[in-house]
């Protein structure tokens, strides 16, 4: 089963919500060029980036994108900008509604474990020296996102101290020590989420990361 049967939602308005969301990324961009917001204009140029790798890797590396994965790492993204932006007279969504913060860290950390899953995997199948049981996948996906989690964290921190000595407002949000131990907890739920389900939803693009690398190693000649 496919991501898209799993959703129930059809294939053309996963598209639809996708490219809707990724004009409302372009739009909260203006917004922070207008207002010379930095946190919006970073946090938001990056998430743009993002939702160019999907089309990227179909293109020019052959990586089967189903629309629902598409629209999955389009939905972290965009989250996160409207979290920074807000809607006109609320301010911030991680400042105002309760709970943002951790489905946003939640969100984008199935997205890094999804990442990570899907090169280790792919190592997993092509090598014959290389051997990941399940039982590893789960712990190595877990440790994957935990560690990328605390970098994050770390970044979040330094960002922040850089801004403050700066007299700027921040452009990554952090809150405490309690904040940040909520975030690593919610990052292991996404990394959970991907480690039991990743098998089933994935495979279309580990094995296309899987036949790039042994391409790759072709040509050299290994």
């Amino acid at each position: 089963m496919r991501v898209r049967d799993y959703l129930g939602v059809p294939v053309v308005w996963q598209q639809r919500l996708t490219w809707l969301m990724e004009v409302s990324l372009i739009g909260i961009f203006f917004v922070g060029l207008y207002e010379l917001h930095v946190g919006i204009i970073v946090n938001t140029g990056v998430g743009i980036l993002v939702t160019q790798l999907p089309p990227v890797l179909e293109r020019d590396y052959e990586v089967p994108m189903d629309p629902a994965l598409t629209l999955w790492i389009t939905s972290a993204v965009f989250l996160h900008a409207l979290g920074v932006i807000g809607l006109p007279g609320t301010g911030s969504f991680y400042r105002t509604i309760p709970g943002w913060d951790h489905v946003t860290h939640a969100l984008s950390a199935s997205v890094v474990a999804a990442v990570g899953y899907a090169t280790a995997r792919s190592f997993d199948l092509h090598d014959e020296d290389v051997e990941l049981p399940p039982k590893f996948m789960f712990v190595f996906i877990l440790l994957f996102v935990i560690a990328f989690g605390v970098f994050w964290e770390v970044i979040e921190f330094s960002l922040g101290e850089l801004a403050r000595l700066a007299g700027g407002p921040p452009i990554l949000a952090q809150h405490g020590l309690e904040d940040t131990m909520l975030d690593l907890i919610f990052n292991t739920i996404g990394a959970v989420i991907v480690a039991t389900w990743g098998t089933a939803y994935l495979t279309d693009v580990v094995g296309a990361v899987s036949e790039y690398v042994e391409t790759r190693r072709s040509a050299r000649g290994d």
